[in-house]
């Protein structure tokens, strides 16, 4: 039997907003679940930068009983605030001197009142869209422990190898960001193969990827000088508290 176009065009708006009205409810109802699952991610990469989880462990124990937040101020001084609300796609958006950043402070697993790490976190622009990055930074306030990074759209097999391949990110290990006083950061260089151990501001880069490890560069040298202050405070303390 045909339908008239009357039939048609109500039929079409009807479902349209039956359709609508379905998505939306199904979204208000999964929002509470998916911000649950983007909280535990951040938690599970803050412990990766410094640890290996394995299946048996529970991500929330451990992070509740090591890790402290809080948020400083580009001049290092802790301000008001949740780590874990701090937007760091929006402060990026913001000068340096006005950004808000989030610090998490690991205790040593033996000694609670020992802190083992400080965990930044770093926000930038790799080949194709938006790459970020959570760092682990020894009490020296200097040498990186870990890092685990994180990208929107990078290239399969060479700039996504930042998060894919656990050999890229290992190279970080050890690393150093001050020279002296003075802020240098970590350095990808182009190519790969080459033998960095010896070079303290160095790692070896990715091939077929060099336009993402710029950008890797350049987004762990922005946040080194946004954290830089608070940093050299930590070395400070680190000094005081070894002699």
């Amino acid at each position: 039997m045909q339908r008239s176009n009357l039939y048609i065009l109500i039929y079409t708006i009807v479902l349209t907003v039956v359709c609508g009205v379905v998505l939306a409810v199904t979204k208000q109802l999964l929002a509470p679940a998916q911000k649950m699952q983007i909280e535990l991610d951040r938690k599970k990469n803050i412990l990766l930068t410094f640890m290996e989880l394995k299946e048996s462990d529970d991500p929330l124990k451990i992070y509740s009983s090591r890790v402290k937040e809080y948020v400083i101020n580009f001049e290092g001084e802790k301000v008001e605030g949740n780590a874990g609300d701090i937007n760091v796609e929006k402060q990026s958006k913001k000068p340096k001197k006005e950004r808000l950043l989030p610090v998490y402070e690991i205790s040593s697993i033996n000694d609670s009142s020992k802190t083992e790490f400080y965990v930044i976190q770093t926000w930038g622009k790799g080949l194709w869209d938006v790459i970020s990055s959570f760092v682990s930074v020894r009490s020296d306030g200097n040498t990186i422990n870990g890092v685990v990074f994180n990208h929107k759209a990078e290239t399969p097999g060479l700039g996504a190898r930042i998060k894919d391949d656990p050999n890229v990110y290992k190279r970080y290990k050890g690393k150093t960001i001050f020279e002296g006083d003075q802020l240098v950061s970590v350095e990808m260089k182009k190519g790969e193969g080459k033998d960095y151990s010896d070079k303290p501001h160095e790692i070896d880069g990715m091939s077929g990827a060099t336009l993402t490890g710029k950008g890797v560069n350049a987004m762990l040298l922005e946040y080194t000088e946004c954290y830089q202050k608070f940093l050299l405070k930590r070395r400070e303390m680190y000094k005081m508290a070894a002699h």
